[in-house]
């Protein structure tokens, strides 16, 4: 594979500095408080640089929300060969991974915070990241379906329950609770409970997709911490 010009690498890498930093200042700062100016200084760029990667702090702010959601979405780009069960764990983790970070949690509870002075912030969090990555789902769900492993007719019930079941109450939890969010064994435990219900309400092979769920399960155990 042909290595990308030195260019080129040194862009990708600078926007995703600006990215992360954007990150730290957003949960930090708020959606109002945060500037364009402390952007570029966490990053360590001048203003001017920043300005040729992002135009206005909205375009940034969905770009951050963007790169979290590709985070998440990656996982259904796994290998041909690897099951829809498998898929359905990797893509459980990712989003639990993602959604519960610290600084995206501190984030969200800043946007919920702000989204009666300013909607245009949730509309712009909800537009950017949750629908986006709902979206994701819904024709993942629909591939599965078409290939005769999933039945279901609305395919963004089905998406919103998967979404639901793996993750609602541990992040709800974590959310006003911030000095005491689960650990990851608890987090594992919702998560796992999920697909299985999940694999029983939606899968053409319920037994089947369940128990091999769990041989997916015990074989993560050994590389995956459970504190």
């Amino acid at each position: 594979m042909t290595a990308l010009p030195r260019r080129q690498q040194n862009r990708i890498a600078k926007k995703k500095r600006i990215l992360e930093a954007a990150q730290t200042v957003f949960a930090s700062e708020g959606y109002s408080g945060a500037t364009m100016d402390a952007v570029a200084t966490k990053a360590g760029l001048t203003k001017p640089t920043l300005y040729q990667y992002f135009a206005s702090k909205e375009a940034l702010f969905a770009a951050m929300m963007t790169a979290r959601r590709d985070d998440m979405l990656l996982a259904f780009e796994a290998p041909k060969q690897a099951s829809m069960v498998a898929q359905l764990y990797a893509f459980a983790w990712a989003y639990a991974d993602t959604v519960m970070r610290p600084d995206l949690l501190s984030l969200a509870r800043l946007i919920i915070g702000e989204a009666q002075r300013f909607p245009e912030i949730g509309q712009t969090y909800q537009a950017s990241g949750p629908d986006r990555v709902l979206a994701g789902m819904m024709d993942y769900l629909t591939t599965q379906r078409d290939a005769g492993r999933l039945v279901f007719e609305d395919a963004e019930l089905a998406a919103q329950d998967l979404w639901g079941l793996i993750l609602s109450a541990p992040r709800t939890l974590a959310l006003y609770q911030p000095d005491d969010p689960p650990a990851r064994t608890e987090v594992a435990r919702y998560l796992e409970n999920g697909l299985r219900m999940f694999l029983r309400a939606y899968s053409v092979d319920a037994a089947g997709d369940v128990a091999e769920l769990d041989k997916v399960i015990a074989a993560s155990q050994s590389t995956r911490p459970r504190t």
